[in-house]
């Protein structure tokens, strides 16, 4: 089949695969009409995103960034199997690869604390960002990485790829459309933390920079385990948990589908467990409640607290269930009826097949970033506003319009960023 005819196919069926083979995607390109892409961090993480460009005939990833010699080492590997050579040029500072004339647009995927800086930088060097999920360690950092984008009109899109999927939009969709009844509450449940032994400290290997990798965090030993992202995610020092950094996924479809895209929640309550020693410190569990002032209130916790993985939306008339892979509701009738089909709706949400596409499609002006800074700071504002709720240890009423405690001035002091170890600090926008 040819392209069209494949991406017909696709569409048909109503259930579209979470990547789309590169075949389907690719065409031949003009080297003048590429799009060249710096990556910051090639992770496990940054180098799946990095896979997903290569797979882009009209994208050349022409840089990387790394403190991790190996991990270099591995992403050449992976643009050599591409490309037939694994010329790019390597950078360790990432300022030097923002100020790369060459670079179109920049790939941001590090560890959470090092999100807003390197961000901030790129787009103020006028690139393009692709940058990976949450926004950072607090509501000013996004804050700030929103005005850089405004000064500048960049092209910005977040790593919630669940905005290019299928299902999500067909979930999100039939709650907007009132299709199981008028929204009374939606469930978002997300992975909890963890527990790990207190780790020791180790030699730094020869092939990582560890005073750059901590960077503007608090100095932290080394241990070789901390370089793992399931482990650096659950330490306070580097993230906020997987409050954030898996809830920032489904509380955006739960924005997506409660039509919030452009506001948020006046009320947050809940309570939180938290690992009492051991290397890990970040959340273990929690309930919380978001109150709206024209929408369906959500309630957020780790899966096997009453809620399951994943976003349901609960009308006065059923249920639909959305999951990575799977859609289910209350009665299949609403999946199977013709007028609840995706895209046929009144309410019709922008429709993206494959997220890095869309990224390099809305920097050539072929479309729009399907999770652009509005509507990606308005979605990250939920996590960081469930972390603060934590800490404070009591409800908080948030104003969605100033985005502000109001008066509250110590809960205030809970979304600003904090400290940054020493020289790093973020930009005057």
């Amino acid at each position: 089949m040819n392209r069209r005819s494949s991406l017909k196919t696709i569409l048909a069926t109503g259930i579209a695969p979470w990547f789309v083979p590169a075949h389907v995607l690719r065409s031949q390109t003009a080297p003048s009409n590429k799009i060249t892409l710096g990556v910051i961090g090639v992770g496990a993480q940054g180098t799946g995103d990095m896979r997903a460009f290569l797979n882009h005939d009209d994208v050349r990833v022409v840089a990387l960034c790394d403190v991790n010699r190996k991990r270099i080492e591995t992403a050449q590997g992976h643009i050599k199997e591409r490309y037939g050579s694994a010329d790019a040029r390597v950078y360790s500072d990432f300022r030097e690869l923002n100020r790369d004339a060459s670079v179109d647009a920049v790939l941001m995927a590090l560890a959470v604390h090092w999100h807003s800086i390197p961000a901030a930088d790129a787009v103020l060097n006028g690139k393009h960002i692709y940058h990976e999920k949450p926004m950072g360690m607090s509501i000013e950092e996004a804050q700030l990485v929103r005005a850089a984008v405004r000064k500048k009109a960049v092209v910005f899109q977040f790593g919630t790829q669940q905005r290019s999927d299928l299902k999500f939009r067909w979930a999100a969709e039939l709650a907007q459309n009132g299709r199981f009844g008028k929204l009374k509450e939606i469930q978002v449940g997300v992975p909890g933390g963890k527990t790990m032994p207190a780790w020791s400290e180790q030699p730094v290997p020869d092939f990582v920079d560890w005073e750059r990798w901590v960077g503007p965090a608090p100095m932290t030993p080394f241990h070789a385990d901390k370089l793992q992202r399931d482990n650096h995610e659950n330490i306070t020092h580097f993230s906020l948990g997987m409050i954030s950094c898996w809830g920032i996924h489904h509380l955006d479809i739960a924005q997506w589908g409660n039509g919030t895209d452009a506001t948020g929640p006046i009320r947050v309550e809940g309570s939180a467990e938290y690992p009492k020693d051991g290397g890990c410190d970040a959340v273990l569990s929690w309930k919380l409640r978001f109150e709206y002032a024209s929408a369906a209130p959500v309630i957020f916790a780790n899966q096997g607290n009453g809620i399951g993985h994943g976003a349901r939306f609960i009308g006065e008339n059923g249920w639909v269930h959305v999951v990575r892979g799977e859609i289910k509701a209350s009665n299949d009738a609403i999946l199977r009826d013709p007028q609840n089909k995706v895209g046929t709706m009144p309410i019709k949400l922008q429709a993206s097949l494959e997220h890095t596409r869309n990224f390099i499609d809305a920097i050539k002006g072929k479309d729009k970033a399907v999770c652009g800074i509005e509507t990606s700071v308005r979605s990250d504002t939920l996590p960081q506003l469930a972390s603060a709720c934590l800490r404070a240890k009591r409800p908080l009423t948030w104003n969605p319009e100033t985005e502000s405690f109001g008066n509250d001035a110590a809960a205030n002091a809970l979304i600003a960023h904090r400290p940054f170890r020493g020289d790093w600090k973020l930009p005057v926008i």
